[in-house]
């Protein structure tokens, strides 16, 4: 068992966390890489036993399944309430300008102002219309976020038991 190779899986395992809510880090796959290594350089779970080769490709499959879904949940509740594509590019507008410029409620508040925002002006919708889709926008982001945390911190959670 080589210590650096451990550690750095931690590293990654934690990145990946982190990953999933931060814009730019690819989060489940950075935690999966995390898992690679355990599989090649990690020790044994509390019973003595290596990491099998089927927890190894379940978590891949994951990895990719959670990725894909990414992408694909925040159009479809965008879609469900009504908004446009440029609710969803707001969305994450917002949330980048809530990690450049703080304000009270954060990223979670400069998103969806990014989504209504978008859809306002950019769209041509009337304010109702795009408040629901903003907060259609924003829900999709949060469950994509929370898929990819979950994921994340399973993979984190196997890193730890095979040290």
């Amino acid at each position: 068992m080589s210590t650096v190779f451990v550690v750095l899986a931690v590293i990654l395992g934690v990145v990946g966390i982190i990953g999933s809510i931060l814009p730019g880090l690819p989060g489940p796959p950075l935690s999966w890489v995390g898992i690679l290594l355990m599989y090649f350089f990690g020790g044994t779970n509390g019973a003595g036993e290596t990491m099998s080769p089927t927890i190894l490709f379940v978590l891949l499959g994951v990895t990719i399944l959670v990725t894909v879904m990414d992408y694909v949940i925040p159009a479809w509740f965008t879609k469900l309430t009504g908004g446009s594509k440029y609710a969803s590019r707001g969305a994450v507008i917002g949330l980048l300008a809530g990690l450049v410029f703080p304000l009270p409620g954060g990223m979670i508040v400069t998103s969806l102002l990014g989504a209504f925002i978008a859809e306002l002006l950019v769209a041509g919708k009337d304010a109702g219309s795009s408040l629901k889709a903003a907060l259609g926008a924003f829900l999709g982001f949060l469950s994509g976020t929370g898929i990819k945390i979950i994921a994340s911190a399973v993979m984190l959670y196997y890193i730890i038991v095979f040290i």
